[in-house]
């Protein structure tokens, strides 16, 4: 019985391709490290984001699909995406951070043994920073040396990511009997299932909410979230997993930067299985200027000027830039 791997990347949707940009470098310090298109609707960006060289497991990324609402939270969600940080020193750091920045955010919480602060951008799209100090389990990535926050203060990868359901045994079942994630805790109404190793980059926590509205997908809301499987054999393995119990599902997609399947388990929530390779640094980027230019995956180079006269520009490019390290008292 194979096992998933972990948090791959988590997929959501922003109002302003521009400003997710100037937000996740400016503010959080995460690299950009691909400036691509929607593979399905080449009229839309899609924005990487991750640590110093793209690792898996460390990918926060953004469609900005045009005329469409505002996400509406609620229950069957993909409610928060959290992001880790090395200790809860680096916690007392952001707190500081989001208020020179006037980013709205909670005190320290508290849950499952971990430390969060709870925050959102302009779209309001929700977002924690858990602390890894006592976190054993999935490795975390590196933080973006060139970036403006500290390097042992750094965002350095994606912690546990947060569903809200109608129906938690629907959920569980989802989880642990085809997922093969096992539940490990419960405190108050949250779930802490987890995947192969554990730890913060390798666990979903699943909040229910009976009473809820249905959330409604848009802009500040979650598209998907993607889990870790090693290679190509391994996700056949699970595409075969899914067939022999009549799971609907998308089969192989192949997205170049790494190889996918897409199901839906639950209502209203769609995962990924992704391959840890091949990675962002191909044949047009070098590590050195990682998502400073708009790439295309090969199969979509021959739409590359029809891209760059649909698109928005925005300057992306940081080599020719110094980024001084920002601390605060």
């Amino acid at each position: 019985m194979k096992q998933l791997r972990g948090i791959h990347h988590i997929t959501a949707i922003t109002s302003d391709a521009k400003r997710i940009y100037d937000f996740y470098t400016n503010v959080l310090g995460i690299r950009l490290v691909k400036k691509n298109v929607n593979q399905d609707d080449i009229n839309t960006y899609h924005l990487f984001f991750a640590d110093d060289k793209g690792s898996p497991g460390t990918d926060m990324t953004f469609f900005d699909f045009k005329n469409i609402p505002q996400h509406v939270q609620g229950t069957n969600d993909i409610s928060r995406s959290t992001f880790r940080v090395k200790d809860d020193e680096s916690l007392n750091y952001w707190l500081k951070r989001f208020d020179h920045y006037d980013v709205k955010h909670s005190d320290i919480k508290h849950l499952f043994n971990k430390k969060f602060i709870l925050f959102e951008d302009f779209d309001q799209q929700q977002y924690a920073l858990v602390s890894d100090e006592n976190n054993h389990g999935v490795a975390p990535g590196e933080p973006w040396y060139k970036g403006p926050v500290p390097n042992e203060f750094a965002i350095i990868g994606l912690g546990p990511v947060f569903l809200t359901v109608q129906s938690l045994s629907l959920m569980d079942t989802a989880l642990t009997s085809l997922l093969h994630m096992t539940k490990i805790s419960q405190e108050d109404d949250f779930h802490l299932y987890e995947m192969h190793t554990g730890g913060n980059g390798a666990e979903v926590i699943v909040e229910e909410k009976t009473d809820a509205p249905q959330a409604q997908q848009g802009y500040g809301g979650v598209h998907h979230v993607a889990f870790r499987v090693n290679d190509l054999e391994e996700l056949y393995w699970w595409q075969d997993h899914f067939d022999t119990k009549n799971l609907r599902n998308s089969g192989y997609v192949d997205r170049f930067y790494f190889k996918s399947l897409y199901i839906r388990l639950y209502p209203n929530i769609l995962f990924e299985l992704a391959t840890d390779g091949p990675g962002f640094i191909d044949d047009q980027e070098s590590y050195e200027i990682l998502g400073e230019t708009l790439t295309l995956p090969p199969h979509l180079r021959h739409h590359q000027q029809h891209v760059e006269d649909t698109l928005k520009p925005f300057d992306s490019v940081r080599s020719n830039k110094v980024y001084e390290k920002e601390y605060f008292k």
